[in-house]
């Protein structure tokens, strides 16, 4: 394999007879940041469950920051940030008491000084003594995304990121995103079903349909290979309709 942030080798996931994702190779180069698009049962949060070694693979394997899902599993742990679409925080503890229990859980030793960086870096400022009860829904999400980078990971997945968000949560969400990857050198790999807001992100895509890659390329190049379509939403639904066919 290469020394891509992310590359896997004909990685599949069957549960008995279902195959949910087939053969999958791919590589997402250091610093891009990647979306993976397609219908709901199409393989996408399979693929970052194995990725982040929440499951094992069938057969095939991927290595992310260098280190084998397989092999290496805790490599990969120490390597990377996640952020599930539905992250679980403790609503009776502060946002900085919050944070210190997944700072330990991560291992930092002395972790208030990260803590209050990230908590700079997502424009927490003033808020590490707010209840995360009484925290909105993105405002929930920028939380998750900051217990996932406090060990400074070098790859962040993000399984939905937007889902459930307002506009105003998508559009602070996205502009976090696009901060950690350009400000930071975070590689991200993002599960979405948004395609306006891959656009105003993503550097690369992917399409997942049936546990299929059908199609893997820059964000640029796509929308240059269809000159006759007004937007990658319906690039989508063309690409869809020829694999369908």
């Amino acid at each position: 394999m290469t020394k891509s942030a992310i590359a896997t080798d004909n990685l599949s996931k069957s549960y008995g007879s279902t195959l949910a994702l087939d053969a999958l190779s791919l590589e997402v180069a250091a610093g891009e940041v990647f979306g993976l698009l397609g219908h709901n049962g199409a393989g996408k949060t399979t693929t970052v469950n194995m990725l982040t070694t929440l499951l094992e693979p069938t057969y095939g394997n991927a290595e992310v920051a260098g280190h084998s899902v397989a092999a290496d599993a805790m490599g990969v742990r120490r390597s990377i940030g996640y952020l599930p679409e539905n992250v679980q925080f403790y609503d009776n503890l502060t946002l900085m008491e919050n944070l210190r229990f997944f700072a330990e859980l991560s291992g930092l030793r002395r972790p208030d000084q990260r803590i209050r960086d990230v908590l700079r870096i997502l424009d927490f400022e003033g808020r590490d003594r707010q209840r995360l009860g009484t925290f909105s829904k993105g405002m929930r999400q920028r939380v998750g995304i900051a217990q996932a980078i406090l060990h400074a990971p070098s790859v962040l997945f993000l399984d939905e990121p937007t889902s459930g968000l307002d506009p105003e949560g998508v559009r602070t969400l996205r502009e976090t995103i696009v901060r950690l990857n350009s400000e930071f050198g975070m590689t991200i790999f993002m599960n979405t079903h948004l395609l306006s807001e891959v656009t105003k992100t993503c550097t690369s895509i992917g399409i997942l349909r049936g546990g299929t890659l059908v199609h893997h390329d820059t964000l640029a190049k796509t929308l240059a290979d269809f000159p006759g379509e007004d937007s990658l939403e319906e690039i989508y639904f063309q690409l869809e309709s020829e694999r369908v066919s």
